[in-house]
């Protein structure tokens, strides 16, 4: 084969920009260690929602609704209502009357995708899976490149960049000859060594013309769109650091390589004309998509089922009491919980638990985006939202200097321990040699285990420590080095983020005697998906660092005392304590870092009691949809250890609504657990600042959830993680559905269905802001990809009035109508 060498600087720009143009498209994904929610569309906002689902029908083969049995059932339940399919009908300018279009849903077909790869042709040409084969290939290549630890041997070059490192694998690699490509290893060597010249090189010889080259490549990235969402995230992550890569279009460049490496070593003439007809499609698939009446019968279903849902949950806040709720003068306690849906349950039984508590909703890192040292670690970890570059490093540590240094260094000697052992196990040699001797003594562990009386593996925050040296853990906010790196905040970024936090809460006055900054994290075991149960907020983690950052902060003296300057005034009697609540088994632990007198101090042991009452609440209240019928206590928190429990909880599953108003506006409503609440009053917020940030920001991360939920519901096969209980983790990042396929994105089956019925249902977020439509608008008009999530429909926006009642909603281009 003679090599081709492509040079010129034109070709390569043009090819460059359709490339780009395709791998913004992809979303990114965080590997397992910070597992957080992303919008799978996120390359897709830009357009109609209606036009991206018939975009990804015919080029991705992805669904973007349930099948149709699924709404039909629904309106013969009575979800979806005459009234709600008739409103559609007439918005997308359908004649047929709802019967007549009921009757026609059994007789729409479905269709097809129509735009193929070369190896999508050269399957259906040689009946040899040659698809599967491809995506195996570069799978097996990419738990290697980017391993982070995980397999004991790897001989790949992680040192190279993408496009070289697989270049050197595939000159070696028998395996595409053993499967009977003649000649592959000869073909990779004949590649320029540029990854853009090898493209160049590779589209001439699949004779892909440039008008057709960006649709191609999407549709190849989304055949192995797990490994291309995780490196999209390291493109991303570099992006918010301020630097530039292209790591993902290397990516690119191998796919390409490998269609045109099939081209050449198949040499079929048959294949060829195969080819030149999948080719043909790119042409007309607008055309096709526009026409294919199943998918567009299945999205006029869906928005009525969306009408439906939002209806009701309109009609919650019509009988709304708000205005007649008591306002309490001297509160017992605040206490400030995660806009996370499953907040809102354990907030209203603390709520009826003990009338003299008020709860308020933010997002869980409190606006203190720190980077977290926990003792005796290299790395820190970024606790904030992944939209935001991480604050200011807080080091992990024990009060006392000596036990400090102690508790380090036999916390490094036991992680040493534990990976010798782990290697004596795993060992080439050494692992035939260890289940004789050893097999027995681990059976009184296996047997406690498997009951659920104790944890497989110790709790990650716990690993290493003593129970006494756990209890004794804090945080240090002094300025000093740990890592290399600077940790501690200066009292200049105390005053600051403390300013800041207590204005985006809405809380600068009427301060109650005990202030609670409680975090969430989940407790679960031999699950992978672990940190997506923990708080997005705090980047994949438990906000129980972000929370006692932020209870230091506000207990300092000096940050109290220039508070006043902006008029906070924080009453001397005042604490600020950092709590935790772990949302599988809704108990409230209390990081008790600071002296109380004996009369706080009964206090306190009375705001604890308030706390295990509504966790018992809540667990009750969780047991129903967990269908615990039997020692409910009990049954959760051994869920909790079960390392065979595939539903430790039920996570987000199930949001439906953002709520950003007074608490008041929601405080007599049960909302079930299905709402984000975030409290904001517009009245004290000045140039609407507060407003301006929970719309970039909150708004944005709570429609990622939503939107990871739906895709992860209507295509689980794509943008989900497939079958929880045949989850193999590969490179220490992410999950094989088995033993081979591509890395899986998106949430396991199992987080949103029960078995027999769907926890998560498709529905777009209802975002309901109690704020003057003008502030709003004047918002979307600054920040247009906000804009387009509303005017896409993406997300509904609706508008709350100053009697708490929803009264319009926005239907684009800054028009609202009044309900």
């Amino acid at each position: 084969m003679q090599k081709i060498n492509f040079t010129t600087s034109e070709e390569q720009q043009s090819v460059k920009d359709l490339m780009q143009q395709a791998c913004k498209k992809i979303a990114p994904l965080w590997p397992l260690e910070n597992f957080v929610a992303v919008n799978p569309y996120l390359g897709f906002t830009d357009q109609k929602f209606e036009d991206a689902a018939k975009y990804f029908s015919s080029v991705g083969g992805v669904q973007m609704t349930l099948p149709t049995t699924f709404y039909t059932e629904k309106y013969k339940e009575g979800k979806i209502k005459k009234e709600d399919l008739r409103e559609v009908l007439s918005q997308k300018n359908q004649s047929q009357d709802v019967e007549q279009f009921i009757q026609d849903l059994e007789t729409a077909a479905t269709a097809e995708p129509l735009v193929k790869t070369l190896s999508d042709a050269a399957s259906e040409h040689s009946h040899k899976d040659w698809s599967h084969f491809v995506v195996n290939r570069i799978s097996v290549w990419a738990a290697s490149y980017f391993d982070r630890g995980q397999s004991i041997w790897n001989t790949s070059k992680q040192n190279a960049g993408i496009f070289e490192a697989w270049l050197a694998e595939a000159k070696i690699d028998r395996s595409p000859e053993i499967a009977g490509l003649k000649y592959f290893r000869d073909y990779v060597k004949d590649l320029p060594a540029e990854p853009y010249d090898a493209v160049l090189q590779s589209l001439d010889m699949l004779q892909i013309p440039e008008e057709k080259q960006a649709l191609y490549f999407h549709r190849l990235l989304m055949k192995s769109i797990g490994w291309a969402s995780y490196i999209a995230q390291l493109d991303w992550d570099d992006k918010l650091a301020g630097t530039e890569s292209t790591r993902l279009e290397s990516f690119l460049s191998v796919l390409v390589c490998w269609e045109a490496g099939l081209m050449a070593c198949l040499d079929s003439p048959a294949l060829d004309a195969s080819w030149h007809e999948a080719l043909q499609a790119y042409d007309y698939w607008e055309g096709a998509a526009a026409a294919n009446k199943k998918l567009s019968q299945d999205l006029i279903l869906q928005e009525a089922f969306n009408k439906s849902v939002q209806k009701e949950i309109i009609e919650k806040f019509k009988h709304n009491t708000s205005e007649k709720s008591p306002v309490l003068t001297s509160k017992k306690a605040q206490a400030i919980f995660c806009i996370d849906v499953r907040s809102e349950i354990l907030r209203r039984h603390l709520e009826q638990a003990d009338d003299e508590i008020e709860t308020l909703g933010f997002a869980g890192f409190f606006a203190f985006p720190v980077n977290f040292l926990p003792l005796a670690h290299d790395h820190g970890e970024a606790q904030c939202p992944v939209l935001i570059p991480t604050g200011p490093a807080i080091q992990e540590q024990l009060p006392d200097h000596a036990e400090n240094g102690i508790a380090q260094k036999r916390r490094i000697f036991r992680h040493q321990v534990k990976q010798l052992w782990k290697q004596l196990r795993a060992g080439a040699i050494s692992c035939f040699s260890f289940v004789s001797p050893m097999g027995l003594s681990y059976m009184v562990k296996l047997f406690t285990d498997s009951y659920g009386l104790s944890r497989p593996v110790p709790h990650p925050q716990k690993a290493g420590l003593s129970t006494k040296e756990f209890k004794k853990l804090g945080i240090s906010l002094d300025q000093g080095q740990a890592a290399g790196q600077i940790t501690g905040i200066s009292p200049e970024q105390r005053l600051a983020m403390a300013k800041n936090a207590l204005k985006a809460m809405s809380l600068t006055e009427n301060f109650a005697r005990f202030v609670c900054i409680v975090g969430h994290g989940s407790t679960s075991v031999n699950n992978p998906h672990a940190t997506g149960l923990d708080c997005g907020a705090c980047g994949g983690h438990s906000g129980e660092a972000n929370a006692k950052v932020a209870a230091a902060v506000l207990n300092d003296k000096e940050v109290r005392a220039k508070l006043q300057n902006d008029q906070i005034f924080i009453p001397e009697s005042t604490v600020f304590l950092a709590c935790l609540h772990d949302t599988s088994t809704d108990t409230i632990q209390v990081f008790e870092t600071v002296s109380l007198n004996p009369e706080q101090e009964k206090e306190f042991q009375e705001l604890k009691k308030s706390f295990e009452k509504a966790g018992k609440a809540s667990r009750a209240e969780r047991a129903l949809r967990m269908e615990i019928s039997n020692n409910t206590e009990s049954a959760i928190f051994k869920r909790a250890n079960d390392w065979s429990q595939i539903r430790p909880e039920w996570g987000l599953a199930g949001c439906t609504t953002f709520v950003v108003a007074p608490r008041k506006r929601t405080q007599n409503i049960d909302l079930k657990g299905s709402s984000f609440l975030h409290s904001y009053e517009w009245q004290s917020d000045q140039g609407f600042k507060v407003l301006e940030l929970i719309m970039t920001a909150p708004m944005v991360v709570t429609s990622w959830i939503n939107l990871q939920y739906f895709a992860s519901t209507v295509d689980n096969k794509i943008f989900g993680a497939g079958n929880k209980t045949l989850h193999n983790v590969t490179a220490g990042l992410g999950v094989l559905e088995g033993f081979s396929g591509d890395l899986r994105v998106g949430l396991p089956m199992q987080s949103v269905h029960d078995g027999k019925s769907y926890q998560h249902e498709p529905v777009k977020l209802n975002v309901i802001i109690e704020a003057p439509i003008e502030a709003m608008n004047a918002i979307l008009e600054k920040h247009p990809t906000v804009k387009d999530l509303c005017d896409n429909e993406w997300i509904n926006l609706l508008a709350m009035d100053t009697m708490g009642q929803v009264s319009h909603r926005y239907v684009g281009q800054y028009q609202w109508t009044e309900l």
